[in-house]
């Protein structure tokens, strides 16, 4: 059995991640629902397993039966996608709840969700949608995630979404954004840096630069992936659709980030377009390559 530490949420005023778990050091894959016959096959050459909570929320049956096998050996995290952070009109306690007896039954060693809202007055909009970083809106993202952290009573990691706009009322980068986010909430950092390149190619920004703004001690995961280039009205725009290997831009910003933050749980996601299992661990089996070269 392969053992983690927990490390549950504890105070607002905490934002420096504790050191990773060792077995969250080796890099780890987002696990989905096609590759899990595979999967369960036999051992695994992955350090971790990040799947969407939102897939879980039930009561039982052959999914949760899956998931509690696999955790016996294997860290476990999860990552949604509904939360809503930037929604004026708050958190919704009855998802948080079922979100905090989920997280009570799996003890996952991470849980996470994203900058962005994803609905309003009671309707979900099954996209993670942009916000303007201004004053107004941190203050809005604080109080949800403080909300959020208090109902799961655990740290939250907040993930940098892909964008393809500029906000004309934008009066930070995501990096500031983020960073102040963490110091007023105590929460972490999912850095997810195919988002990151994605953002700035699409807003004519430069990627390092951008990274450079993030705070290297509130970040307590990496997210890698691919994404698809598209031709609209002559002009070039990058798709965050998670359906391909990592590209080389994207490996590149991993090993600045490396030498810059350190070594931080390093998860592959491919949630489109699926390849066959090995061709998925193969990319985690290079997150560590390149791991090892660049804080050798």
């Amino acid at each position: 059995m392969v053992l983690f530490r927990f490390c549950p949420y504890r105070s607002r005023r905490m934002h420096a991640p504790s050191p990773p778990s060792p077995d969250l050091v080796k890099a780890g894959i987002g696990l989905r629902h096609a590759h899990m016959p595979d999967f369960l096959a036999g051992p695994q050459k992955t350090g971790w397993l990040e799947v969407h909570a939102e897939n879980y929320l039930v009561a039982g049956g052959p999914r949760l039966a899956q998931l509690e096998k696999l955790r016996q050996d294997y860290p476990v995290s999860f990552h949604s996608v509904a939360l809503s952070l930037g929604a004026a009109d708050g958190v919704d306690k009855d998802h948080l709840a079922r979100l905090r007896a989920l997280y009570d039954r799996f003890q996952p060693a991470m849980v996470s969700d994203h900058l962005a809202w994803t609905g309003l007055a009671g309707t979900h909009i099954p996209d993670l949608l942009p916000l303007p970083l201004t004053g107004e809106t941190l203050d809005i993202v604080a109080t949800n995630v403080s909300r959020a952290q208090d109902a799961l009573g655990r740290r939250l990691l907040v993930e940098n979404p892909s964008l393809y706009l500029r906000f004309t009322a934008d009066q930070m980068d995501e990096g500031e954004f983020l960073a102040a986010l963490a110091v007023r909430t105590g929460c972490g950092l999912l850095l997810d840096l195919n988002n990151l390149y994605v953002s700035a190619s699409n807003r004519g920004l430069d990627a390092v630069r951008l990274l450079t703004q993030f705070p290297g001690r509130a970040i307590a995961e990496i997210h890698l992936a691919g994404h698809a280039r598209v031709q609209i009205d002559g002009s070039s725009l990058l798709i965050d659709d998670h359906g391909s290997a990592v590209p080389d831009p994207v490996w590149a910003l991993y090993d600045i980030a490396l030498r810059r933050f350190g070594p931080r749980p390093t998860l592959v996601e491919w949630d489109t377009a699926l390849p066959p299992l090995p061709l998925l661990l193969a990319q985690a089996a290079k997150a560590d390559a390149v791991r090892e070269v660049a804080t050798c």
